[in-house]
């Protein structure tokens, strides 16, 4: 760092106007003149070689200073850690719904065309596990009852269920029967006839009916007659249904409900596909850009995302997976902070020196999810229990297993147990390793067989 002068002529320190009057200017070899952006001269008159030199310029500064309050957060507190996990949570609903644009308008003009024309419809959702259907369904109901009050348009009814909780498949017509009938009317015929009944006449009821039926496959039954008579409610002259099944199956529509197809009654199919590396990093950055403070190290995300997108494209896992390196995150804090802090202060008394940016930024990244947190997260949700049950044999087991696997690694695939004996044997005179006699090495296959590694069920018969 270059030596810094201080010019005792008063003249010379009066000609210069940029710099203030009680500071001293600043000389340096070449005397040339600073930028006039970088008026503040008077911050370097007093530095030493251990301070770090910060020269704010106009919008730069504003940027560094949002960027500072990013990154400031105490992870130590148990409060800031419950507010990080609570947003990944995958109860928690986002503010918007990211990557499912085009299939929420898609869902949504379908629903607005049917309250237009007062027509029913039907629709059918599919996808994989964790790809936004449900959390796009509950979004479209609430855009859809809102554009109803604006329009003019009288507001449907909207019936959310779950097939899920339904003991028979044909209570989801008592439950719709019970949103249409008034309280009290009772009539012995089922609810499906009642239904059929009421919509096959005109009647009173103005409103659309919105009907939601999340996990739409559980209504499947050998007959498929409960679903078929579902959809085909959409289909009566005077109904007032618009119907939304969400189900995981992608064939569906075409497996159990062929009837409708001959009807020219098949409900529009929507599919949601995985999510791709890009859009789950997206979302969740989305999420975690709504808190004040950064949590993740930006590789950390983009590992798991690539992770993810490559083993099932599920968002839920995702979060999951999150939440879990911010809990091995606390924990580590906790171990840390439990641990004797007389030494470390006996430490820090002898070595104190000015803070650094290479010291703040080795605290930021204890205070952050790293790659190797989410790494160890990852390994946890996708590991396999085969892979947990080896690894927890004891040494003479997985001998008897690696000798196997290479018994059957040639073009054999059955064998007798002498000859996996002589196979194991060899490995372990190789190894220098004293063999099991043969009454223990069956006892161990046998073992290993009851454990679900399943190479010695035709030698053991």
């Amino acid at each position: 760092m270059p030596s810094i002068a201080v010019n005792s002529t008063p003249q010379k320190r009066k000609s210069r106007s940029h710099v203030a009057p009680s500071e001293a200017p600043v000389s340096s070899p070449c005397k040339r003149r600073l930028p006039q952006r970088c008026s503040n001269v008077s911050l370097l008159t007093s530095v030493t070689e251990n301070d770090v030199v910060s020269i704010p310029c106009g919008h730069k500064q504003a940027d560094s200073e949002n960027v500072a309050a990013k990154l400031e957060w105490h992870c130590k507190g148990s409060e800031q850690l419950r507010v990080v996990k609570e947003k990944l949570h995958v109860s928690t609903e986002p503010s918007r719904i990211a990557c499912r644009e085009d299939e929420q308008n898609m869902v949504l003009e379908f629903c607005k065309a049917c309250v237009e024309q007062e027509k029913a419809g039907s629709l059918y959702i599919c996808g994989c596990p964790g790809t936004g259907k449900s959390l796009t369904m509950e979004k479209v109901k609430g855009l859809l009852l809102n554009w109803a009050t604006e329009a003019g348009f009288a507001r449907p009814d909207v019936l959310s269920v779950n097939c899920t909780s339904f003991v028979n498949t044909s209570d989801i017509f008592t439950k719709i029967l019970e949103f249409n009938q008034s309280v009290g009317k009772k009539l012995s015929a089922t609810p499906l006839k009642q239904l059929q009944n009421m919509y096959s006449q005109k009647s009173s009821r103005k409103n659309m009916m919105l009907i939601l039926a999340d996990e739409l496959d559980y209504l499947i039954t050998k007959d498929r007659a409960v679903l078929h008579d579902l959809f085909m409610l959409t289909t009566l002259p005077f109904s007032r249904f618009i119907l939304i099944g969400v189900a995981n199956a992608i064939d569906l529509a075409d497996r159990f409900l062929p009837r409708l197809a001959s009807l020219n009654c098949k409900p529009i199919v929507v599919t949601f596909r995985a999510y791709s590396k890009d859009q789950i990093l997206r979302i969740l950055q989305e999420r975690l850009s709504e808190l004040p403070y950064s949590v993740f190290q930006p590789q950390a995300l983009e590992l798991c995302a690539r992770k993810v997108a490559a083993a099932c494209g599920d968002m839920r896992k995702a979060l999951c997976i999150c939440r879990s390196a911010v809990e091995m995150l606390e924990a580590e804090i906790k171990e840390s902070t439990s641990k004797s802090n007389t030494s470390v202060e006996e430490k820090a008394s002898s070595e104190l020196k000015t803070t650094t940016t290479s010291d703040y930024t080795m605290k930021h990244e204890f205070d952050t999810v790293r790659i190797d947190h989410m790494a160890l997260s990852l390994s946890k949700t996708y590991r396999s229990p085969v892979v947990d049950t080896i690894q927890s044999l004891p040494l003479y087991q997985q001998i008897v297993l690696c000798s196997s696997m290479k018994h059957f690694c040639g073009t054999k695939k059955d064998t007798i147990l002498g000859e996996l004996y002589k196979s194991y044997t060899g490995i372990c005179k190789s190894s220098q390793i004293q063999p099991a006699g043969f009454l223990e090495f069956s006892n161990m296959c046998r073992v290993l067989n009851d454990q679900g590694i399943r190479f010695f069920q035709n030698c053991l018969q």
